[in-house]
C-alpha cells in the first residue's frame, strides 16, 4: 500500500533508491506591523537602545499590542524578516521627519526662532519630545515666574519634576509664603497619575511656545552691565549716576552684573588668584598693578600680591617699582584686560566668581 506520509524515493547514480531531501520550509506571511514587532523584539534582544518614545502614542500602543499577540516565530520567518529589514535599510538614501512637528524639531536652531514659532502657531503643532526636558532647561528666574502664575498644585508638580539643584534654585527665587505653600503641596502629589503629569507638562510647554520671541537673549541689566564692564571708569561712573537718578531699581540690577577691577577682591576667591596670575599677560599685569595706587584699586593690588607665592609677589613688586608712574589710560586698559582674563577663565570653568547676592546674605 502507498504510504502518503513517506516521501518519494529518488535513485542515485549507483542505482540505490534514496529518500528525497525534505521540502524547504517557507517563511510565514506577516503583515508590516507584525514584521515591525519582530524587528523590535530582535533588536531589543541584541541590547539595542531604541527611542520608541519618539513614535506617536497611537503607534506605540499598536506596536505593544502586536508584540503581545505574536507568540512564537520560527527561525525561517525570523531570518526572512531580518533580511528584508536589512535590505530596506541598505536601500534608504535619505530620511525625512514625519509631519511639520518633526520637520520643525529637526530644524531647531537652524532657522530663526520667529519663523519656527510662526509655523507652529499656523499649523497648530506642538514641539515634539519630553516637555519636562524643555522646562528643566529654563533658568530658575523663568521657572519662578511660571510657578507664581500657576496654581499651587501645578507648581508642586513642576517642582517635583525638576532636579534637586534646579528646584532649590527655584525656591530661592520665590517669596517666602509662596515657596512654603508649594513645598507643602508636594505632600499632596502622591496620587497624581503619569497622565496628569504629562498633561501639566504639555500645558506649561504650550505657554512657553505662546510667549513672544524676544529680540535679545540677555536681560537689559546684563546687556548694560557687560557694556559698562568694557567702558572707561569715568564713563561707567557717569552712566551709573544717571541710572541712579532715572531708575534706582534698574541701577541696582546693573550693579549686580558689573564686574570691574575694583570688584576683584569680593568676587574672586583667594584660591583662584594663582590661576588669574598665570592666565594674565605678564606685562599687562605689571602695568595694572603699577596703576593701582589709590583707594579700592590699591586694595586690589594688595589682594592679588597677597594671595600668590611670596617669590612671585616680590618679583612683581620689583617690576612695578621699575615701571614707575603709569598713564591713567594705559593703566585702565591693563585693568580691563585683567578683568577680561578672569571672565574668560570663568567661561572655561577654571574658576567660579562669587555671587554678590550670596556675599550679601
Amino acid at each position: 500500500m502507498f504510504d502518503i506520509d513517506t516521501p518519494p524515493a529518488r535513485v542515485s547514480s549507483g542505482g540505490v533508491a534514496q529518500p528525497d531531501d525534505p521540502p524547504r520550509r517557507v517563511p510565514r506571511a506577516l503583515s508590516n506591523l507584525e514584521k515591525a514587532a519582530v524587528v523590535v523584539r530582535l533588536l531589543l534582544n541584541e541590547g539595542a537602545d531604541l527611542p520608541l518614545e519618539a513614535l506617536p502614542e497611537d503607534l506605540q500602543a499598536r506596536l505593544i499590542k502586536q508584540m503581545g499577540s505574536m507568540g512564537l516565530v520560527d527561525r525561517v520567518t525570523l531570518d526572512a524578516v531580518a533580511e528584508e529589514f536589512a535590505e530596506a535599510l541598505e536601500g534608504i538614501g535619505l530620511s525625512f521627519p514625519h509631519g511639520l512637528a518633526g520637520a520643525l524639531s529637526a530644524m531647531d536652531g537652524k532657522i530663526t526662532p520667529t519663523t519656527a514659532a510662526r509655523l507652529r502657531r499656523e499649523a497648530g503643532v506642538r514641539q515634539m519630545g519630553d516637555p519636562w526636558q524643555r522646562l528643566r532647561a529654563l533658568p530658575p528666574e523663568e521657572l519662578a515666574e511660571i510657578a507664581e502664575a500657576e496654581s499651587t498644585e501645578v507648581a508642586a508638580v513642576m517642582l517635583s519634576k525638576l532636579d534637586t539643584a534646579k528646584a532649590a534654585a527655584l525656591l530661592g527665587k520665590l517669596p517666602g509664603p509662596v515657596a512654603r505653600r508649594i513645598t507643602y503641596a508636594i505632600s499632596q502629589t502622591g496620587k497624581v497619575t503619569p497622565e496628569a503629569v504629562d498633561r501639566i507638562g504639555w500645558s506649561l510647554a504650550t505657554q512657553i511656545d505662546a510667549r513672544p520671541i524676544l529680540a535679545f537673549a540677555d536681560r537689559p541689566e546684563k546687556r548694560v552691565g557687560n557694556i559698562l564692564n568694557q567702558s572707561a571708569q569715568t564713563t561707567r561712573e557717569q552712566v551709573m549716576s544717571a541710572l541712579d537718578e532715572e531708575d534706582a531699581a534698574f541701577a541696582t540690577s546693573v550693579r549686580k552684573v558689573l564686574f570691574t577691577f575694583a570688584d576683584i577682591p569680593r568676587r574672586v576667591a583667594t584660591r583662584d588668584v594663582p590661576s588669574v596670575v598665570r592666565g594674565a599677560d605678564p606685562d599687562q599685569l605689571v602695568v595694572a598693578l603699577a596703576a593701582a595706587t589709590e583707594g579700592d584699586e590699591a586694595a586690589v593690588a594688595e589682594f592679588l600680591l597677597g594671595n600668590m607665592s611670596a617669590r612671585m609677589a616680590d618679583n612683581l613688586r620689583d617690576e612695578v617699582r621699575e615701571r614707575g608712574k603709569i598713564k591713567r589710560a594705559e593703566g585702565e586698559a591693563a585693568m580691563t584686560a585683567l578683568v577680561a582674563i578672569i571672565r574668560a577663565l570663568e567661561e572655561e570653568g577654571a574658576l567660579t566668581l562669587i555671587d554678590p547676592d550670596e556675599e550679601e546674605s
